[in-house]
């Protein structure tokens, strides 16, 4: 192929990399893997032993580290003081458990595939980081985020980008120690590294507590002008970061946590959020122009010892920790899953490790063979989860203690099997209105949701609500279904189709099996289920949207008084 075309002009040779890029990110697409697998892939291929598509490798590096700068910026922004204060103990202690058991079974099994004891320590950290953007995504497409699987799974992510945070900040002090021990001034170099370590966080302390909301809410008339500043902050406390001797990465990322405790950081964080996977792009493009595809051959057995490690003994870490903790063997898989993958972050952070001289390329690219075959199967492994639930399940018992205390109080249940004429699924705005006009009929509901939020608050607004799952076939069971006559969902589904995991046949189908004899009735936003759904089972199929035009039309035709 011949690439003086290409290479004669930067323009011409970005135009290819972003073609190249639309192209893999098409493919990826149809593969149903996220765009992270699809970037490593891009640079893989622009790199020097596949098409060799990089010229520009200074201008390509540049936008690589304002990229990471974003990144690290918008990882900040969703560590607000207060959520830290507010994390809870199953979090915690699940988080820094999976942590620090992957930290040291993975140092271990790299001393075993023959690395130096430094490598092994930078790989074993590597394995730890579970990508954020991945699991929510996943989980908001299941609409599982405020699921308790959900909910402890984002706890402990946020525990993961924590620990991200000490790791880089260690890996400054190290890198500045290692510079300082080299010129023979090591105390004066640590010395140097707390007090600049102290200026920056009280400068942010202060910033914080006196500019943040008032300067962010004057430029917040401008969305432009916002944009353009978060951008320019991020940029900006990554310099100073860097100057002061600590990493570019953690200068953004105390640029994101100045502006974690403002009203406007949504606003910020759905603005850039293109922008930060644009920009990652170049990230993992300059990544591949320092792969070697020969020397990644020789990577290939390791690369698939650690992938099992991650895509089984992550998941397993997390069940078994979650089952001491009192929760159910369901929970715990579910939960489990969400850590089979590393993350975006661990190529950074081996990247950052081979930027001091800590590690070497071919440790680079074994992490980036790890994060391509964990990050494209972990995509499936999640959006089959409940299949997989249910072929594992008889051996799963051993993750389960026999009294899963801290979910039973979760649950408080305590169904005396007492008369119920509807059992409600979902406790959202559409079911917390039916509820309420059934009520007014005299009717006596039990609510069923799988946030346990929701039904606290409906508990303490008088009504009955106990937390489940309708997925789960012990739950369904549990139901007390011998006087219901309606099991009503109200959570309609936006996707056009039903599938065989489509939680409303999985809620016909729980309840037909135990011998329900009442009538269901579930919510669709597509006038194609509505037929599906009733030869499936289905006695009556609700349209939100066009049940309350209907109505709303009906009134506006109602004759006016006088």
């Amino acid at each position: 192929m011949d690439l003086s075309l290409i290479h004669s002009s930067p323009f011409y040779e970005w135009a290819a990399l972003l073609a190249l890029a639309a192209a893999v990110g098409f493919i990826g697409l149809q593969l149903r893997q996220p765009m992270v697998v699809s970037f490593i892939a891009v640079g893989v291929l622009a790199g020097p032993s596949a098409l060799d598509l990089v010229q520009s490798q200074q201008s390509i590096d540049l936008m690589a580290e304002l990229g990471i700068a974003v990144l690290l910026f918008l990882v900040g922004l969703k560590l607000d003081l207060k959520l830290v204060r507010t994390l809870g103990m199953v979090a915690l202690a699940t988080g820094l458990g999976q942590v620090l058991f992957t930290s040291l079974f993975g140092y271990l099994l790299a001393l075993a595939l023959g690395m130096s004891h430094v490598v092994a320590l930078y790989v074993a950290v590597a394995l730890t980081f579970s990508s954020t953007i991945i699991i929510v995504k996943l989980l908001s497409d299941k609409r599982e985020v405020d699921s308790l699987h959900g909910r402890i799974a984002i706890g402990f992510l946020i525990v993961q980008d924590l620990v991200v945070v000490l790791a880089m900040m260690v890996l400054s002090s190290v890198g500045i120690g290692a510079d300082s021990a080299a010129s023979g001034d090591a105390v004066a170099g640590i010395v140097r590294i707390l007090l600049n370590g102290l200026g920056m966080l009280l400068f942010v302390l202060l910033f914080i507590r006196y500019l943040a909301t008032p300067l962010v809410g004057r430029i917040a008339h401008s969305q432009e002008l916002l944009v353009t500043y978060a951008i320019a902050w991020a940029a900006l406390l990554a310099a100073l970061g860097h100057y002061l001797g600590f990493s570019r990465e953690l200068g953004g990322l105390l640029a994101g946590i100045s502006l974690a405790s403002t009203p406007y950081r949504e606003a910020i964080v759905s603005r850039l959020g293109s922008l930060r996977d644009f920009l990652l792009l170049f990230f993992f493009i300059s990544l591949g122009t320092r792969l070697d595809l020969g020397l990644l051959g020789a990577q290939v057995g390791p690369a698939l010892v650690l992938s099992l490690f991650v895509l089984i003994g992550n998941p397993l870490i997390v069940m078994v920790i979650m089952g001491l903790l009192g929760y159910r063997k369901r929970t715990g898989f579910l939960a489990g899953l969400t850590v089979a993958q590393i993350s975006e972050f661990s190529l950074i952070f081996m990247a950052m490790g081979m930027s001091l001289g800590h590690v070497d390329a071919p440790a680079l690219g074994l992490v980036t063979l790890v994060g391509l075959i964990t990050i494209a199967l972990s995509v499936y492994m999640i959006t089959w989860s409940h299949v997989l639930y249910r072929l594992l399940e008889p051996v799963l018992g051993l993750f389960e203690r026999s009294n899963p205390a801290r979910e039973e109080n979760i649950d408080e249940q305590g169904l005396d099997r007492a008369r119920h004429d509807v059992i409600l699924f979902g406790l959202g705005r559409y079911g917390r209105a039916l509820a309420h006009f059934l009520a007014q009929q005299d009717l006596r509901i039990l609510a069923v949701d799988f946030n346990p939020e929701a039904v606290r608050r409906w508990r303490a607004a008088g009504g009955d609500a106990v937390f489940g799952d309708a997925s789960d076939p012990d739950f369904m069971a549990s139901l007390p279904l011998e006087q219901v006559k309606w099991v009503l969902r109200a959570l309609p589904q936006h996707d056009i189709g039903v599938t065989h995991e489509d939680p409303r046949l999985l809620i016909i189908n729980g309840l037909r099996s135990p011998g329900y004899r009442g009538r269901i009735a579930v919510a669709s936003h597509s006038e194609h289920d509505v037929e599906v759904l009733r030869t499936k089972g289905a006695d009556l199929v609700l349209a939100p949207f066009t049940d309350a035009a209907e109505r709303a039309v009906a009134r506006l035709l109602e004759p006016t008084p006088g």
